[in-house]
């Protein structure tokens, strides 16, 4: 359905500027039940807006820096509908410099991850914030407003961004710095006989992983399962090599291959369905042909080769990791699908910066599976979105006993999240680091160093590949 004028119901324009995160703001607009579309701003010109008449518009963020030639602006009908426009991180940067105020880059401009803002003056943009001194936002910028353009006033400040909430309450024109739109800003039955599920055991699971996944659908299900064990011919490819993307796509050209091959062998197969997400699509490619930029590449995204002779679906492309729980949910599926953490396509060869080998992925099982013993053993699991280890690319000088060792590094990430899009490292107290430290390297041997990695998305991914 699109926005036609004098239609029954209002419309939203998102104009996106290739945040990563554009997608979050239609998804918290349909929380609250209000209609919206994104268009990649080189689209809204007159014609689209008169097209929409929508009854606010939205910037959204992006990767550009306005202090940039060339850099994306927005139409300058936007400003001349009369309706009221809210600009985002990017989006106000936008606004500031095309009605009169400045950008500045450089040394000291920049935050990411949470901030706190204070209060300043008085809104009906504020309204339900600000019951205590400082509310919690969530930043990633590193350009800012020096100069508001002439009719705006200052309704927040954080200590990198003076002017972190804006606005012009003649012309209904806001702006803020940080993204309200992420949530570290606080405030199915089967298909039946036509389907055939191929699981593909690329030998980067982790400990006792496809036995269990074997047994999770053969348990609840009657579907036929075929478990592709592919292992030497992907730890093969993978073999000494060290740089991500390269890994990424090794891996996602022999998925295609393995699915080829078992394709081949099933009887009138017409479609290839896979459960791509929407955080996987917006960090490989632009959504709808909006500016974005790629973080890395996915395995499942991006279609497949015409040799497939396969049409693909992607029921769950545009839903975010806590809707498909919650569908999941009304279809009924077993808890023990639905409450699993996250795990990426490429597997361990992710949380193995540096070369592939076959001891190392053996060590980091190891490692992961005494890691999730005792955030399982705490009861903490289902309180964090995604835990795991990663294998360092360094060794280390230790001592067991009186021995000297000269063993690998681990790092351990817990981070807790709603839909990936942005995330905090969980808040684990400093007896549960010791005591899981402790276990890894007395139980693991090949380790004899582990940390804990306390970095928010962003600056970082959640995994470290």
């Amino acid at each position: 359905m699109a926005c036609m004028k004098n239609n029954s119901y209002d419309c939203l324009l998102i104009v996106d500027f290739g945040s990563q995160v554009t997608q979050l703001i239609a998804r918290r607009l349909r929380e609250l039940n209000v209609y919206c579309e994104i268009h990649p701003y080189q689209n809204v010109n007159q014609n689209l807006l008169k097209r929409l008449s929508p009854k606010a518009i939205i910037l959204s963020g992006g990767p550009d820096s306005v202090t940039r030639d060339g850099s994306p602006r927005a139409n300058n009908n936007v400003y001349n509908m009369g309706v009221p426009v809210l600009g985002i991180c990017y989006g106000q940067q936008v606004m500031m410099h095309q009605l009169g105020g400045e950008v500045k880059s450089g040394t000291g401009t920049s935050e990411f991850g949470k901030a706190f803002v204070e209060k300043k003056n008085s809104s009906d943009l504020l309204e339900g914030w600000f019951d205590i001194e400082k509310e919690q936002v969530w930043m990633s910028h590193g350009d800012h407003v020096s100069k508001i353009a002439p009719g705006f006033e200052v309704f927040g400040t954080s200590p990198n961004a003076p002017y972190a909430i804006i606005g012009d309450e003649k012309r209904h024109f806001y702006a803020v710095q940080f993204h309200p739109e992420v949530h570290h800003t606080p405030k199915g039955e089967a298909i039946g006989d036509q389907l055939t599920c191929v699981f593909v055991d690329h030998g980067l699971l982790r400990q006792g992983e496809a036995n269990e996944v074997i047994s999770m659908f053969r348990d609840n299900y009657n579907i036929p399962l075929i478990h592709a064990d592919e292992s030497d011919l992907f730890l093969n490819e993978l073999d000494g090599q060290s740089d991500p993307e390269t890994k990424r796509k090794i891996i996602g050209r022999l998925f295609v291959d393995v699915f080829q091959k078992y394709a081949n062998k099933i009887e009138d197969a017409e479609f290839l369905a896979q459960g791509t997400l929407y955080p996987d699509v917006i960090e490989s490619v632009s959504f709808k042909g909006g500016p974005s930029v790629t973080i890395k590449s996915h395995h499942n995204v991006g279609g497949l080769p015409e040799k497939m002779g396969l049409k693909l679906l992607e029921p769950l492309r545009e839903l975010f990791k806590d809707e498909v729980r919650t569908l999941g949910k009304e279809l009924k599926l077993p808890k023990e699908f639905i409450s699993r953490h996250p795990f990426p396509g490429p597997g361990l060869a992710i949380r193995c910066p540096g070369k592939i080998t076959r001891d190392k992925l053996e060590i980091l099982r190891q490692a992961d599976a005494v890691y999730i013993d005792q955030i399982r053993k705490h009861g903490l699991y289902d309180e964090i979105w995604q835990a795991f280890a990663a294998i360092l690319p360094v060794r280390t000088v230790g001592v067991m006993g009186d021995g000297r060792t000269y063993d690998y590094a681990c790092t351990l990430r817990a981070v807790t999240s709603v839909d990936g899009m942005t995330a905090d490292y969980y808040p684990f107290n400093h007896e549960f680091l010791g005591e899981t430290a402790t276990r890894i390297i007395n139980e693991v041997e090949g380790i004899n160093r582990v940390t804990y990695d306390i970095t928010s998305k962003p600056p970082g991914t959640i995994e470290w590949e």
